[in-house]
């Protein structure tokens, strides 16, 4: 009999885990009222020199752009995230790319803007009408990619990012009569680094929440409904690469979605921060246009209703603590699904799982016959890929010389990489795991030649009632040596034991000696942590 994972519905109404998109709760639960909706990119290729701009990929739509101008671009792209893989990994592309970063900059100073519109002692900017509030929200809720390439016209001037994004708003804003009048409030008392952090952070949090934590559920979800559909399947444990006691199919792979539920929970309750302190962290500037203005109180009022953990202890950056919590998590879930990738590559290699071929796939460029785990493969070559930039994330960011050196804006830039490696090895592994097919006759014929493993629970019952020296007795019968089921009946019939025990013992099998091991596989969803 063989059992076909392809065909099992993901959505099973009686798996209660099943189902659950992650929200932006997960991130931040006291601020989950807070959303920031991304703008739909579309855009026509007007020039050559603006399909350069989009050589890497970063945006998600490219109406108007040919698919001879897309095949192109994945040839010329230095990353195969924005070539090769482009297809697995774009929905990060709006949160993790240039363009979300121009997005989520424009986004805060907005905010910043109408923020001061409602201080009572800035009285040089008034409550804005309705109108000029809809004026203001409409910037970020239309932004376009029109509007990113004029934002990197301006810097090609200005050769500063956020000053660009700056002088940006003041463009859009002039002809505004009501907002013409307070243009040099843009940017009012802060640093760029103001900007950057709290933008830097949403990106994370979109990338998370909507990309991220969303990929993570449907792989444990793939995961628990394997150890459910294989919780009865038996098969021969091995330690040291040797055979040990016996479990169920469905138990092993319980274990992998646990692990891996535990530190999405982790990852969950990590606290994105911000700061929003000014040049050192001291509200200098601001205190010395307004000195009558509790700013630390109105800068964790702007940071919290962005939907962040304000930060109130920073020098010119937000020092990145939480990030390293954060891609540490992120990575030590990628080793544990390495730990999967290689479990099933064992297991398929073994002939335990075979995998669905699928017409007109080769596996092999020289022997025919190849159906290689190349899934499985894919997953661990590029969650190795994103360890090891996460591992660099979380060591180079927390640290900075002073009160603040540039050495992080050029690494952050890099966050997407790390993330899009992740997001790639979970979909290959999803992908792997619907071609699996377990073949039960080969784990019959591994626990039918093993029987030596019954050694176990037989000298556990003699110690019970006393028999003396019963590991000793049982591994002079059994170690290094061909054992089977009638030397193992022979041993049980000829032991000094009440009778009842004894016919327990007889009844054991290989395929039967397997503890708890189904129930526990039965029982994943209640210890498996999913958003809700």
């Amino acid at each position: 009999m063989e059992l076909n994972l392809s065909s099992m519905a993901l959505t099973n109404t009686k798996t209660h885990c099943f189902g659950l998109i992650p929200t932006r709760s997960f991130l931040n639960p006291s601020k989950s009222l807070c959303h920031h909706q991304l703008p739909r990119v579309s855009f026509s290729v007007s020039s050559p020199h603006s399909l350069k701009l989009m050589t890497s990929r970063k945006v998600i739509a490219m109406a108007g752009a040919s698919s001879r101008d897309l095949e192109m671009s994945n040839l010329t792209a230095l990353s195969p995230l924005d070539g090769r893989y482009w297809g697995k990994v774009k929905e990060l592309a709006s949160s993790m790319s240039e363009f979300g970063l121009i997005y989520f900059r424009v986004l805060v100073e907005i905010k910043w803007l109408l923020k001061l519109s409602n201080i009572p002692q800035v009285t040089e900017v008034p409550s804005f009408s309705k109108e000029a509030q809809i004026y203001l929200q409409g910037i970020i809720d239309g932004f376009s990619m029109d509007d990113a390439l004029e934002v990197k016209k301006i810097e090609k001037v200005t050769n500063h990012d956020v000053k660009a994004v700056e002088y940006f708003l003041k463009q859009k804003c002039e002809s505004h009569p009501e907002i013409a009048k307070v243009l040099e409030f843009f940017h009012f008392a802060c640093t760029s680094e103001d900007i950057n952090n709290l933008s830097h952070a949403l990106m994370l949090q979109e990338a998370l929440s909507s990309v991220i934590l969303p990929a993570m559920d449907e792989l444990i979800k793939s995961i628990s409904l394997m150890a459910k559909s294989f919780a009865y399947v038996p098969m021969l444990s091995r330690t040291h690469g040797q055979p040990a006691s016996p479990t169920t199919l469905g138990k092993e792979m319980a274990i992998f979605a646990v692990r891996l539920s535990e530190e999405r929970r982790y990852l969950s309750e990590t606290k994105i921060k911000g700061k929003f302190a000014g040049a050192v962290g001291n509200y200098n500037a601001h205190i010395s246009a307004y000195s009558n203005i509790d700013w630390p109180h109105v800068a964790e009022e702007f940071v919290t209703s962005l939907g962040l953990t304000f930060n109130p202890y920073v020098t010119q950056i937000e020092p990145h603590d939480y990030m390293a919590r954060l891609f540490n998590t992120i990575s030590q879930f990628n080793n544990i699904l390495i730990d999967f990738d290689r479990d099933i590559w064992s297991y398929i290699s073994l002939g335990s799982f075979k995998q669905i071929t699928k017409a007109g796939e080769i596996g092999s460029s020289t022997m025919p016959h190849k159906v290689n785990p190349i899934d499985f493969e894919n997953s661990e070559g590029n969650l190795g890929k994103a360890n090891a930039e996460l591992a660099f994330l979380s060591m180079k960011l927390p640290i900075s010389r002073m009160q603040r050196d540039l050495t992080d804006s050029t690494v952050l830039r890099n966050m997407g990489g790390a993330l899009g490696h992740s997001l790639l090895a979970y979909k290959s592994a999803i992908q792997g795991i619907g071609k699996l097919q377990v073949n039960e006759a080969r784990l019959k014929e591994d626990l039918d030649h093993t029987w030596e493993v019954l050694a176990e629970p037989i000298q556990t019952v003699m110690r019970r009632y006393g028999v003396p020296e019963p590991y000793e007795k049982l591994k002079e019968l059994t170690r290094g040596r061909a054992v089977n089921e009638e030397s193992i009946r022979k041993f049980i019939t000829d032991l000094e034991l009440p009778e009842e025990a004894k016919d327990q013992l007889l009844k054991l099998t290989p395929h039967t000696y397997v503890g708890a091991a189904a129930a526990l596989a039965l029982a994943v969803d209640e210890a498996v942590h999913l958003g809700h």
